[in-house]
């Protein structure tokens, strides 16, 4: 009992000091105490050190001390002779206003209000599209050297495909009407011979030029140092495009079509993975366009004479008819070989028999 009231004795006495002796003043109690001074309130100074005192050790009490002492809020005030009113009012039924839509609140309008009749646009999806493909060939993020010598490369491609067009139609007239409108029959299909493999030989440039592009990125470290996976761009491309010159034309042109629409969709790959410029993909689909289109059209205009016009022999005849050619000069000299120690052989038997005649 004496420890207990000992502790008792000596909280009361702390508790009294507390109470007793004003707080420190900081510089938030001197700045609510000049402001308390400027508004007016009068209150003591030995109350409002008394106050903060008692704040901070009941800070529940003093919150609710403070918001019970304040103003009430319009907004609790309960109009009871409104609230009867309402409950003595009939609801009235509408059933024509009913319906499935009408207990659904719109996300963008309100209930009950109507909205302005809007103009639609009938051509508004055309519009889009037009200008979705604007802003694809626009290629205002593409440096303009790259671009311009991009498109001064496809050029020749494009005259060539154009060329072919013409010399076809050229020939199509000349067996009709007996003479060409420009060229005689024979001179349109001698040059249409001459173009065509340059077209073939100008693609093979093309496509193993897209591949080394992936090597000099790997060299320049674009991306970060990516490895075989980005020389094998470089090694794949070039394997692909010139092999595709032993072919014949269709043949070789339906190749190249699908070697360049291959190379675009992994430029696009690489884009994605950040081993090429961003525009690189735009860039690059731009000009497979114009190629795959200057392709297309060869083959159409050369769709239109395949029957009327000489086969072309291709290198790989070229080549089999060379092979045929040594062979038979081969076989040529194999014969004159066989036939000349035949002959040698002969006379060697005529000789025996003369000096055997004259040893008798």
């Amino acid at each position: 009992m004496m420890i207990r009231s000992k502790h008792a004795a000596a909280l009361a006495r702390s508790n009294l000091r507390c109470l007793a002796t004003p707080p420190t003043r900081t510089a938030t109690s001197l700045a609510w105490a000049n402001g308390s001074r400027a508004n007016g309130l009068g209150v003591p100074t030995a109350k409002r050190y008394y106050d903060l005192a008692l704040a901070v050790r009941r800070p529940l009490s003093t919150s609710v001390q403070r918001y019970q002492s304040g103003g009430a809020s319009p907004y609790d005030h309960i109009d009871k002779k409104h609230e009867l009113a309402l409950e003595r009012e009939k609801l009235e039924a509408h059933p024509d206003e009913v319906s499935e839509a009408s207990s659904v609140h719109g996300v963008f309008s309100e209930k009950g209000v109507e909205e302005p009749e809007k103009n639609e646009d009938m051509l508004a999806g055309v519009k889009e599209d037009l200008k979705t493909i604007k802003d694809t060939f626009a290629l205002d993020e593409v440096p303009r050297e790259a671009l311009n010598l991009g498109m001064a490369g496809v050029l020749p491609y494009l005259a060539t495909s154009l060329s072919t067009v013409y010399l076809a139609w050229d020939i199509n007239h000349a067996s009709i009407t007996g003479q060409g409108f420009l060229l005689s029959g024979q001179t349109a299909e001698v040059l249409l011979q001459i173009i065509e493999p340059i077209q073939i030989g100008y693609g093979a440039v093309i496509i193993s030029f897209l591949g080394a592009i992936h090597w000099g990125l790997e060299w320049a470290k674009y991306g970060g140092t990516v490895g075989y996976t980005r020389y094998a761009y470089g090694v794949v491309a070039p394997a692909i495009a010139w092999p595709t010159m032993l072919l014949p034309i269709e043949y070789a042109l339906i190749s190249q079509f699908c070697a360049f629409t291959f190379l675009y969709f992994a430029d696009a790959r690489a884009v994605v993975r950040g081993w090429a410029p961003a525009w690189y993909s735009t860039y690059r689909f731009v000009l497979t366009f114009v190629v795959g289109a200057s392709i297309v059209v060869s083959l159409i205009g050369r769709g239109q004479i395949a029957d009327k016009i000489n086969r072309l022999p291709s290198p790989a005849d070229r080549v089999k008819a060379l092979r045929d050619m040594q062979i038979s000069e081969m076989e040529e000299e194999e014969r004159y070989r066989r036939d000349k120690i035949v002959a040698e052989d002969e006379e060697g038997d005529d000789e025996e028999e003369g000096e055997d005649e004259e040893e008798e």
